[in-house]
């Protein structure tokens, strides 16, 4: 089957402008370059990169898991969505250990090359089986009022992995602001 969302950027633009939709794949296109500019940097670069990914990763499946999933069981079925919500709980484990490699070591380029491999086919999954379900099953005006919600929970979420609460939508809600705070207080005063 195809990806009816293979560029992410040009399907993002001929939706409704803060879609929930066009948001997220929005969201990939940036990851998918992120991923690209921390392989190819190094040292300090290498970090910024990184650190960017992480914290974005982070937030992007946080508010998924709040605001998309939900709707997705609907819409896509609760099998497509729990299968996404478990992807996103390994990925929440992998992102805790690379956070905690050296950004110059041989054994961190391949654990990010693996990582890279499954974000990019949970993207794929997601950009094939969910978001045509949302856009096929909710009118512009519901999309937009999620993506508003969206706006609002980059905000609150963490920004470093939490695989205690990932891939539970229940969790992150309970556990991502008092997260999202450690985080940012955790990132003021350095590693």
């Amino acid at each position: 089957m195809t990806n009816p969302f293979q560029d992410e950027r040009t399907a993002a633009a001929r939706l409704p402008d803060d879609d929930i939709v066009a948001l997220l794949l929005e969201q990939h296109a940036r990851i998918r370059e992120l991923f690209g500019v921390t392989r190819r940097a190094a040292g300090a670069s290498r970090q910024r990169a990184f650190d960017e990914l992480r914290a974005l990763l982070a937030v992007h499946e946080a508010a998924e898991e709040l605001i998309v999933r939900p709707v997705a069981k609907r819409t896509a079925g609760s099998e497509e969505a729990d299968a996404r919500n478990a992807e996103e709980k390994e990925a929440s484990e992998v992102l805790r250990q690379l956070e905690g490699m050296d950004v110059s070591g041989p054994d961190f380029e391949e654990v990010l090359a693996e990582f890279e491999r499954a974000v990019s086919e949970h993207a794929e999954h997601e950009e094939r089986e969910e978001f045509p379900a949302i856009v096929t099953h909710l009118m512009p005006d519901r999309r937009q009022a999620m993506g508003a919600r969206l706006r609002r929970a980059e905000h609150l979420a963490p920004r470093h992995p939490h695989p205690s609460v990932a891939g539970s939508p229940a969790a992150v809600a309970l556990a991502g602001p008092f997260a999202a705070m450690m985080d940012k207080a955790r990132d003021a005063i350095g590693r």
